[in-house]
């Protein structure tokens, strides 16, 4: 019974382990994205910016800031987003792992 229990911790402790990496990746693949993200609106932005050189006329000037003030919020608001929907998460896996840690060491060791 007793070498079961012990069977059973050591389980618990690779699931544990497991779950870490798999956070860990998963944290990892947001920062990627985030990243990827962030550098497909800095070159959209670069591509704003050389339209409007492109476009010497005032009127057009004018249409092409405004448009282009609009999308950096957007871009903005939409980088917000993200960042705090990743804290979040970020917060629940680190509480999970809290409490399972927990768990852990409240089962005597073997």
């Amino acid at each position: 019974m007793i070498a079961d229990i012990c069977t059973y911790k050591m389980m618990m402790r690779m699931m544990l382990m497991m779950m870490m990496m798999m956070m860990m990746m998963m944290m990892m693949m947001m920062m990627m994205m985030m990243m990827m993200m962030i550098m497909v609106m800095m070159m959209m932005m670069m591509v704003i910016m050389v339209m409007m050189m492109m476009m010497m006329v005032m009127m057009m000037m004018i249409i092409m800031m405004m448009v282009m003030m609009v999308m950096i919020v957007m871009m903005m608001m939409i980088i917000m987003m993200i960042m705090m929907m990743m804290m979040m998460m970020m917060m629940m896996m680190m509480m999970m792992i809290i409490i399972m840690m927990i768990g852990m060491f409240g089962m005597d060791c073997c």
